[in-house]
């Protein structure tokens, strides 16, 4: 809890490395991901920089890795599955690497040319074959055939007989010629006009659409093709003929001129087309075996290879001393780490063979530092909904570990069902059973990832809506009557109700003040029978909107509490009594004294006086008016208190919007310095006995007396009293005004949980009551598709969309309500280089 309550104390320190060791030291501490760099080099390009070529031969491997993962994948080979994490290649082993890389792409690449060229030649075999089959029938004179579907007659000398063989043709003494192809169904009417302008009169088109769908020789895709037979009349004809095919992006094959050749030709091509398959085959083995080779280990190059872009980067943000041969690094680190951090480098240098060692150097730093909060699986989740807000200032507060409690809390305020709570907890817990299943991890999903990475927020959620649940007694829209009613309905009949008024009133009133009719509160939750009275949404009401303001002044009143704790790290003492204090007793003087009402109004009244109770929003109205005499007293004294706290409210604004400027102001005219040391700004200076403890600490860390009395440098910070009171006059307004509002936005639990509860309710009696209200014997039958539509209802409406609206709604309290009392969300995040936390493109790609 220390680690989550507040943010680590980090802290900046040089690395210097030899150029020798420099690229192990930076493997060794990107497998720890305990440090962040910073850029040494800012005003240098990247293509600059001293290592750019090794980062373009990085590149460049990324570039074939993701050419064989296409591959693979466009193979379907499954790629081998297990927790690989290879360490970073040695330079030594790059080359090796590179070459082996090289050497799969060009067989892969040539393999594949290969493919594609035998494919393209089976696909244009295959075109041509239909071709042939089709015009078999186009220049015939026999009228066995079947006319053609389509075509011209543009010869006046052929007007009878329009169906003549090629030797008729040549005995009327034209000369003709053919061209033959296929082109595709959507462009053969395009084609069609473009032919009778161009060449009218010298042109005989005949066409015949394909019944089976062909890949096109050039994309691959399958598409719907029309084989056509075009005859024509002289050279220049054909010239034009050829012209318009070729803007068409026809296939042409040539046409036989006998029956003989072209029985000749379909064999021949019968032939190759096996041969090709043959051949065809072969390869697909042979590619596949190349593929399945690359599988087994791209993998672990992929890791490899993204290692080292990575230190290379990291290597381009130091800066080389004087000699150039030691590399010098400022990094941000966990001063719990240094230690490993230390370590980190003596492996590294020893792997290298490095004779002179890699060491670290804290160094003093005026720089704020990041924020570093360590997480687990369990936290991480509400972490992220408090750094959505924005990160935390160094070494504030830390809202997530309240937020682990009150988050879900509050959403179960507004969504509290037994029923609807067990849903969401166990869908929730077979989440947290199966989390480590990669298939529900590496999902490309969006909406499945946000479900699956919040796990345990809808299981905490789903929890605490089973508990609210129960106290509301609330389960889809029914109450459980497990310990049995403290109502009492006999006693009633029998001492005060006649038969006369059973038969006459239609609603009749329990009277707790006759006895035996009320025998106690039901023990836990609200009574069962109040899921039978007609006045039962006027009671839910009063109930839920007290319940609301409460649990709201609590949750501020704590907020404003939790802000002590960043007074006193930051050595501000005077916000305790010119911020903290004003603000505690304005919220609680008004709002606290209305909680107060609630509760005593509650307690000092039973049954038998209820009818004698005041209005608690009457009297707290009356309370700013100073009207306590107009309506009768909640308790005695009432009048002088309401005047008394109301006066304390009014008097703790001015100190609010005055005491801290006018307090800062007399600061820095008293010649009070504002000192800084190690990234801490203090007001007072430091105590000696702290001072020297520091010391000895550092001079155990290995830094120099020397090197302390230099970092101990006292500077003024510029102070505007105007700026000042600006920023204290608007955090005045927004707080004043902000406690009206936040407390009525807390009101959004009452309406939120009526609402649930009442389209719970409207969904019971529309679908689940009709089909438990028929006594057939098909009434079973017919309960089936009512519960299914019933569980499909609850589980989109109830459970995802009004699920949803609450985690909205809650996220707000928290944001707006709860956290700008404390926390103000305006730090850095400390990102460490960490080989873990890399990116890969190939993953955001899909290919991994």
């Amino acid at each position: 809890m220390g680690s989550l309550l507040r943010s680590e104390e980090m802290c900046l320190a040089q690395l210097f490395l030899q150029a020798g060791s420099a690229y192990d030291c930076i493997s060794e501490l990107g497998e720890m991901g305990l440090v962040e760099f910073r850029d040494l080099n800012p005003s240098v390009t990247s293509f600059q920089r001293k290592f750019v070529n090794e980062i373009k031969r990085c590149e460049e491997m990324e570039r074939i890795l993701g050419y064989l993962l296409r591959e693979i994948k466009k193979a379907d080979i499954p790629l081998p599955q297990g927790d690989v994490n290879p360490a970073a290649p040695l330079p030594k082993h790059v080359i090796a690497i590179m070459d082996q890389l090289q050497r799969l792409e060009v067989e892969l690449s040539e393999v594949t040319r290969n493919k594609e060229k035998l494919q393209k030649n089976l696909l244009e075999l295959i075109e041509y074959t239909h071709m042939l089959r089709i015009t078999r029938n186009f220049v015939q004179r026999s009228t066995e055939h079947e006319p053609l579907q389509a075509q011209y007659e543009e010869f006046p000398f052929l007007e009878k007989d329009t169906m003549m063989d090629y030797n008729s043709m040549q005995r009327l003494g034209a000369k003709l010629g053919f061209i033959s192809g296929l082109i595709q169904r959507m462009k053969i009417e395009a084609f069609e006009r473009m032919l009778w302008r161009v060449c009218k009169g010298y042109t005989i088109l005949s066409y015949s659409e394909i019944d089976e769908y062909l890949d096109d020789p050039d994309s691959g895709e399958p598409t719907k093709s029309v084989v056509f037979l075009i005859s024509y009349w002289g050279e220049q004809i054909g010239q034009k003929v050829k012209k318009i095919c070729d803007c068409y992006h026809c296939h042409l094959y040539p046409y036989p001129s006998n029956n003989e050749e072209r029985n000749d030709v379909v064999e021949g091509l019968r032939t190759r087309i096996q041969d090709l398959h043959t051949v065809l085959h072969r390869t697909e083995d042979y590619l596949k075996q190349v593929l399945n080779k690359a599988s087994e280990s791209i993998y672990t190059w992929v890791i490899q290879v993204k290692k080292m872009k990575a230190i290379y980067y990291i290597l381009n943000l130091c800066s080389f001393d004087v000699t150039n041969k030691c590399l010098i690094a400022e990094v941000w680190c966990p001063v719990n780490d240094l230690p490993t951090v230390r370590r980190a480098l003596e492996d590294g240098s020893r792997k290298s063979g490095s004779t002179v060692p890699s060491f670290v150097n804290r160094i003093p730093c005026n720089n704020t530092p990041p924020t570093l909060i360590r997480t687990n699986k369990f936290t991480s989740g509400f972490q992220n909904i408090v750094e959505a807000y924005g990160v935390g200032n160094y070494r504030e507060v830390n809202p997530a570990p309240f937020t682990i409690i009150t988050f879900p809390f509050l959403f179960a305020v507004m969504f509290g069902d037994l029923g609807h709570g067990v849903i969401m907890a166990l869908f929730a817990f077979w989440m947290v059973f199966y989390e480590n299943d990669h298939k529900l991890k590496r999902t490309r999903n969006e909406i499945w990832n946000t479900f699956f990475e919040g796990r345990y927020i809808i299981l905490m959620m789903g929890l605490f809506s089973i508990y609210t649940g129960l106290i509301y007694n609330d389960c889809f829209s029914k109450s459980l009557n497990i310990f049995g009613s403290g109502w009492n309905v006999s006693a009633m009949y029998h001492k005060v109700w006649t038969d006369d008024d059973i038969r006459a009133n239609r609603f009749l009133t329990l009277d707790p003040n006759v006895t035996g009719v009320f025998n106690g509160p039901y023990p836990l939750g609200i009574d069962p029978i109040w899921n039978l009275a007609s006045n039962r949404l006027t009671f839910l009401n009063s109930y839920k909107m007290k319940m609301s303001v409460i649990l709201g002044i609590i949750h501020m009143s704590f907020g404003i509490i939790l802000s002590v704790f960043n007074h006193l790290h930051f050595r501000k003492k005077y916000n305790l009594y010119f911020v903290f204090l004003p603000e505690l007793l304005f919220l609680l003087c008004l709002f606290g004294y209305l909680v107060f009402m609630i509760l005593y109004k509650w307690l000092a009244f039973s049954a038998h006086d209820s009818r004698l109770a005041p209005s608690i929003l009457i009297h707290f109205i009356n309370m700013f008016l100073m009207q306590g005499d107009a309506v009768q007293p909640l308790y005695p004294g009432q009048a002088g208190l309401q005047v008394f706290l109301l006066v304390i409210a009014l008097l703790s604004v001015p100190v609010l919007l005055l005491g801290k400027p006018v307090y800062l102001y007399w600061l820095h005219n008293g010649s009070h310095r504002l000192g800084m040391y190690r990234g801490y700004e203090r007001v007072r200076r430091s105590s000696e006995e702290e001072l020297s403890l520091m010391r000895a600490n550092d001079m155990e860390e290995g830094s120099s007396i020397s090197d302390l009395s230099t970092s101990r440098e006292h500077q003024t910070e510029e102070f505007d009293f105007a700026d000042e009171l600006l920023h204290q006059s608007i955090h005045t307004i927004e707080f004043c005004l902000g406690c009206v509002s936040n407390t009525a936005s807390y009101l959004r639990l009452w309406a939120l949980s009526l609402a649930h509860a009442q389209l719970s309710e409207v969904l019971w009696a529309m679908v689940m009551r009709v089909g438990l209200r028929m006594d057939t014997r098909l009434g079973i039958m017919f309960l089936v598709p009512v519960f299914s539509l019933f569980a499909v209802l609850t589980v989109s409406i109830l459970l995802v969309m009004e699920g949803l609206s609450a985690f909205l709604h809650a996220l707000r309290l928290h944001w707006v309500e709860f956290q700008n009392k404390f926390y103000s969300g305006a730090g850095i995040k400390f990102c460490p280089f960490s080989f873990s936390l890399l990116p890969s493109s190939f993953e955001h790609d899909g290919l991994l």
